[in-house]
C-alpha cells in the first residue's frame, strides 16, 4: 500500500465537445484513472480481488482491474468505508461476463466498462446517482441491463452499440426507461415526448437527421448538454418546464427557427447555442422583465437575432397532449383488435407502419407513459376478449 496526493478537475466544455465530435473511448491498453475527489486529498492504494482501490477517510473508489478476470466481486466496503465510485476506465479492458454493482456505489465513471467484449449483463443498484458518458458502450454481448426504478443521471451514449439499446430502439424510437429518455437517435418528424418523462440524457437526439420538431414536457427541468446538437433538420422545440439549458444543447442546429421557453427558465449556458446563427422566433411564457433576469450570454448570435414574443398571461405552459381515444391506434374512432395489430406492425416495421403522434398517445394504453410496446397490443386483446373492461390497464 502507498499514499498519494492528487487533484481532480472537470471540464464540462471538453466533455460536451468530445461528445459532439463523436469521440469514443480508447478501447485498448491499461488505464489508471484520477480519483473523483474534488480537492486534493490523501488516499491509500489497496489491491484486492484483482481490483485496484483508492481508500479515502470516508469512502473508496475502484480505479483499475485485472484485465484477465472473467468474474468480479465488487465489494460494498473496504476497511470500514463504503465503495461509492467506479472510476473512469476502471474495467477497460476486461473479460468479465456479468456485473452486480453493490448498493453502496453512487457513481460509475466515463467509459468504465466500455469495449468489454464478454459482458452480458449488469445490475445497477438503487444507490446509483450518476453513470458517466459511454460507460457501457461497444459491449457487443450486453443484452441484460437492470436499472433502478427511479430517475437519476444517465450520461450520454452510455449503452451505445450494445444489443440492449438496439432491442429498445426496435421497440420504440424513443428509448424511455423509468421515466428517463435515454436515446432518440432514431426518432423522426414531429416528436412529443411523453408527459411521464422527467429526464433526458445528454446527446439523446444528437445528430438525428430526420427530426423536425420536439415538445419536451414540463417535468423535464434541465435540458442537458448536447441534447439537440447537430440536428440539421430540427426546426422547432418547445421546453415546457426547463429551468436551465446546458452547454451546447443546441449546438449547430441551423434550421431552429422556432423556440418556446418556459417562464420558469433561470439560466442559459454561454455555449448553449454555439454555431447556431439562424433567425428565429422565441416565445417566452413570461414577461419581458422575467426574461431579462434569466442568466444568459449577452453576445450570443442566436439570441441576438431572435424576434421575441412574451406571453405574460400564461403562467403554466400548455397542458401535455391527451389521447383522443385511448387504445385507438389506427385512428378509426373505435377500439378493436385491429388497433393491437397496428401497434405490433409499427413495432415490427416503423418505416412502413409508423404511428403518428396522436396514434402513439392513443396506443400507449398499458401503463401509460412507458411508450408504445407489445404490452399495449396485449391490453387491447384483453379488452376485446372481455378480460378487462376499461383502459388504461395498469400492471405496475
Amino acid at each position: 500500500m502507498r499514499t498519494r496526493r492528487t487533484v481532480f478537475k472537470t471540464a464540462a466544455f471538453i466533455a460536451a465537445a468530445a461528445l459532439t465530435l463523436g469521440a469514443a473511448a480508447p478501447l485498448s491498453g491499461a488505464f489508471t484513472a484520477t480519483p473523483t475527489t474534488a480537492f486534493a486529498a490523501d488516499y491509500t492504494e489497496i489491491t484486492q480481488g484483482g481490483l485496484t482501490i483508492y481508500k479515502y477517510d470516508d469512502h473508496a473508489e475502484i480505479v483499475n482491474s485485472d484485465a484477465t478476470m472473467t468474474s468480479v466481486d465488487i465489494p460494498a466496503s473496504v476497511d470500514g468505508v463504503p465503495v461509492t465510485v467506479i472510476q473512469m476506465y476502471a474495467f477497460q479492458p476486461s473479460k468479465i461476463t456479468d456485473v452486480i454493482i453493490p448498493d453502496s456505489v453512487k457513481e460509475i465513471g466515463n467509459y468504465a466498462f466500455a469495449g468489454n467484449t464478454e459482458l452480458k449483463s449488469v445490475s445497477i443498484p438503487d444507490s446509483m446517482e450518476t453513470i458517466g458518458i459511454r460507460a457501457f458502450e461497444q459491449c457487443p454481448k450486453l443484452e441484460t441491463v437492470e436499472l433502478p426504478d427511479k430517475v437519476f443521471g444517465i450520461g450520454a451514449k452510455v449503452f451505445s452499440e450494445t444489443p440492449w439499446i438496439e432491442a429498445h430502439r426496435d421497440s420504440d424510437s424513443l428509448v424511455i426507461v423509468n421515466n428517463m429518455l435515454i436515446d432518440a437517435e432514431g426518432a423522426e418528424g414531429d416528436i412529443i415526448v411523453p408527459s411521464s418523462v422527467k429526464y433526458i440524457s445528454p446527446s439523446a437526439f444528437q445528430r438525428n437527421p430526420k427530426l423536425t420538431s420536439v415538445v419536451v414536457p414540463s417535468g423535464v427541468t434541465k435540458l442537458n448538454d448536447n441534447v439537440f446538437a447537430l440536428c440539421d433538420t430540427l426546426k422547432s422545440v418547445e421546453l415546457k418546464g426547463a429551468e436551465s439549458i446546458d452547454c451546447m444543447a443546441f449546438y449547430n442546429t441551423p434550421m431552429l427557427t422556432e423556440l418556446k421557453l418556459s417562464g420558469k427558465l433561470k439560466s442559459i449556458d454561454d455555449m448553449a447555442f454555439m454555431d447556431t446563427t439562424c433567425a428565429s422566433t422565441i416565445t417566452f411564457y413570461g414577461s419581458k422583465d422575467t426574461w431579462d433576469k434569466v442568466k444568459k450570454p449577452e453576445d450570443d448570435t442566436y439570441l441576438k437575432n431572435a424576434t421575441y414574443i412574451f406571453v405574460e398571461d400564461l403562467i403554466d405552459e400548455p397542458d401535455d397532449p391527451k389521447p383522443s381515444l385511448l387504445g385507438d391506434a389506427n385512428l378509426d374512432g373505435k377500439v378493436t383488435i385491429a388497433d393491437g395489430t397496428a401497434i405490433l406492425q409499427s413495432i415490427a416495421n416503423q418505416d412502413k407502419y409508423a404511428l403518428n403522434d396522436e396514434a402513439k398517445l392513443n396506443a400507449d394504453c398499458c401503463n401509460p407513459g412507458d411508450g408504445v410496446t407489445a404490452a399495449d397490443a396485449l391490453t387491447i386483446k384483453k379488452l376485446d376478449a372481455g378480460v378487462i373492461k376499461t383502459l388504461p390497464e395498469l400492471t405496475e
